[in-house]
């Protein structure tokens, strides 16, 4: 994920309370994900808010849906994820060049 708007589609996707727990605990739960009822239950967020808040993080690429026969389990988009974090930490440490005199 090098695309700036992707980037800051993602970081605001999780810059909710709400969304960043969701987020958090699906990357605890790791390739295996949760099911929306599971991630309610931990969560005790009520599952008209939760979908609002999954659609959010779908939409941002963050997170990836499946059904399996009733059940829909979510998992974190663990390459996005990583993507993500290597666009906000490509150019550390590189410094940064003098501003130019535009007079």
């Amino acid at each position: 994920m090098t695309d700036h708007s992707a980037s800051a589609q993602a970081l605001a996707a999780l810059g909710h309370e709400a969304r960043l727990h969701i987020f958090r605990f699906l990357v605890k739960a790791g390739k295996d994900g949760a099911t929306v009822g599971q991630i309610g239950g931990h969560l005790g967020i009520p599952a008209s808010t939760l979908a609002h808040h999954m659609r959010s993080l779908v939409g941002a690429g963050l997170l990836v849906q499946e059904r399996q026969g009733r059940e829909v389990v979510t998992r974190v988009d663990f390459d996005r994820m990583d993507g993500l974090i290597q666009f906000l930490t490509s150019e550390c440490c590189t410094g940064v060049a003098e501003p130019r005199d535009v007079a």
